[in-house]
């Protein structure tokens, strides 16, 4: 199997949609960790203390083959397409171990999706 992962920086007020479409459209998991971005724009600040803007990165493992489905839901959910909302982006993993418990989960949505 051919995997990628999927990270994607989103806004608190849109995880659950985004972790929930992410799922709908065949992710398995997630991972979650506390992130804090910094784009072009600089950031607020307020007497002179810098605003930052915490969000959550997610992180999912994902099979090749269902991974552009998974963005497209993760863009709709988190509402990426609006200013400061958040990114996504996946790579190609070379190599993924510990996936036991999920293999069969993955294979029999394999399975379904071209037989």
């Amino acid at each position: 199997m051919r995997f990628k992962v999927i990270l994607a920086m989103v806004n608190e007020k849109y995880q659950d949609n985004v972790i929930e479409s992410a799922k709908s459209a065949g992710a398995t998991g997630v991972t979650i960790l506390n992130a804090r971005g910094e784009g072009i724009h600089s950031q607020k600040s307020f007497l002179g203390l810098t605003m930052e803007t915490q969000k959550d990165m997610l992180f999912f493992l994902v099979e090749d083959y269902i991974a552009n489905n998974i963005m497209e839901a993760i863009y709709e959910a988190g509402h990426l397409s609006e200013h400061g909302n958040g990114i996504a982006f996946s790579l190609n993993v070379d190599r993924a171990l510990g996936l036991e418990s999920q293999m069969p989960t993955m294979e029999k949505d394999a399975k379904d999706r071209y037989f």
